[in-house]
């Protein structure tokens, strides 16, 4: 085995054998990380027989799969945060050893401990070439926006602060409202580490965005409105959303003209995060109220497109139609193939880290819902893939709330909040 340390926390190595874990381990390593994806050549052992080797070995074990053409902030901080949680030192691995200080220097660049210009330097010190790391650093000074991602275990959703590094201002697209199903509680944890975030890069929020009303959390979108000032906005079709659920929860004084945002969008309409350009696409299928908002080169699309490895939404839901969302994926896929592409949710297929970023290039190519798949096929594979699917636990708890956008509701005289929901009215039951 070759193994290069790069410092007390960490070293790097190529590829290792099953058989070598157990001497890892008697070399002081408490965790491994993975950065290879599975199946890039014959003979590879595969991040399950990894995992367990690992835990054999009783060493610890991340897999945070990349190439270089795809790495992303979210796998950076997904590997600054194996090495953190780590009890003692870390080795990490790809097929070479090449991605693993790859992505140990974007995030030491990222978290200001070294500099851009030093990643080259750092790389030859170590006898590996950094120049796919440097060219990242440069693409992503010079991207607009930046886009900050926060990942929400509980609920598998990713919400984005998008800001213009030239004017400070941002947005924040589709806050969560902590909510504990099993005690009825409510927090703000989440949204409030967005704003410590926005608070400390000195941003000014410009708008509260929301792409659809959420079947699986709260918005928090009336508390960042209350917190910030910012106006809230959505696509103008929640109306009809809100004239469905209306029904569905026999809420006579549920308005249902969209004023409880400040802005309804129309599809094709734009607007403006600092400098900016930004534009709203509708893009119903899952809902039929679902928007795109693509703001500079990045296109934020929540339930309509998951990561490649994982497929596109469901379209089961009251109103959703599979095949809407399959001719409002090809509007995205239309896109430039640069288009940087933000998905809402993330469910860690085979245990990976969290990941949020791709391109409309790389979804055409590598998405298997997508690539040479007929519409007819698409709304096959959707319909079989949803019929399996179990309804999402908030979703009763969840609409009240969200065709609201995000206002709880009202105290009743006693001074506490009642969510209200009706039995028998969805399908998808356990049984």
């Amino acid at each position: 085995m070759t193994i290069s340390k790069i410092s007390d926390r960490l070293s790097v190595m190529p590829q290792p054998d099953i058989g070598d874990f157990q001497s890892l381990r008697e070399q002081g390593f408490t965790a491994l990380i993975n950065a290879r994806p599975d199946n890039e050549e014959a003979g590879q052992p595969g991040t399950a027989a990894e995992e367990r080797a690992a835990i054999q070995s009783n060493m610890s074990y991340s897999y945070i799969p990349i190439t270089m053409a795809t790495v992303t902030e979210a796998d950076i901080i997904a590997f600054q945060k194996a090495l953190k949680d780590s009890a003692g030192p870390v080795v990490a691995h790809c097929k070479s050893g090449a991605r693993a200080l790859h992505l140990y220097a974007l995030g030491e660049v990222l978290d200001g401990r070294m500099k851009p210009h030093d990643v080259l330097p750092f790389g030859q010190r170590n006898g590996i070439d950094l120049s796919v790391a440097a060219r990242w650093v440069e693409k992503r000074a010079a991207s607009r926006p930046q886009v900050k991602g926060f990942f929400d275990k509980r609920t598998w959703s990713i919400q984005y602060v998008v800001s213009d590094p030239e004017t400070g201002k941002c947005a924040i697209i589709d806050p969560v409202l902590d909510f504990d199903e099993k005690a009825g509680a409510t927090a703000t944890r989440s949204a409030d580490a967005i704003l410590e975030y926005v608070r400390g890069n000195g941003f000014s929020v410009e708008w509260i965005l929301d792409t659809h009303p959420h079947a699986d959390h709260f918005s928090a979108a009336q508390y960042l409105k209350e917190r910030t000032g910012a106006p809230t906005a959505i696509g103008e079709r929640v109306v009809d959303v809100q004239k469905l659920w209306k029904d569905i929860y026999n809420w006579p004084e549920l308005k249902t003209d969209g004023s409880q945002w400040d802005r309804l969008f129309a599809n094709g309409e734009t607007f403006n995060v600092g400098s900016i350009d930004a534009k709203v696409m509708f893009s119903p299928g899952h809902t039929l109220a679902s928007v795109t908002y693509v703001i500079g080169d990045a296109a934020f699309v929540h339930d309509t497109i998951f990561m490649p490895d994982s497929g596109t939404a469901r379209a089961d839901f009251p109103g959703g139609d599979a095949r809407m969302l399959w001719r409002s994926i090809q509007d995205i896929v239309a896109l430039p193939d640069e288009t940087r592409v933000f998905t809402g949710h993330d469910y860690q297929p085979n245990g990976r880290a969290p990941r949020w970023e791709s391109t409309v290039g790389e979804q055409k190519k590598a998405n298997s819902h997508l690539a040479g798949i007929s519409e007819e096929a698409f709304v096959k594979l959707r319909a079989e893939r949803d019929k399996a699917l179990p309804m999402p636990k908030l979703i009763l708890h969840a609409l009240q709330v969200n065709v609201r956008a995000g206002r709880l509701p009202e105290p009743e005289a006693n001074g506490k909040r009642y969510l209200k929901f009706p039995l028998d009215a969805l399908k998808g039951a356990a049984w």
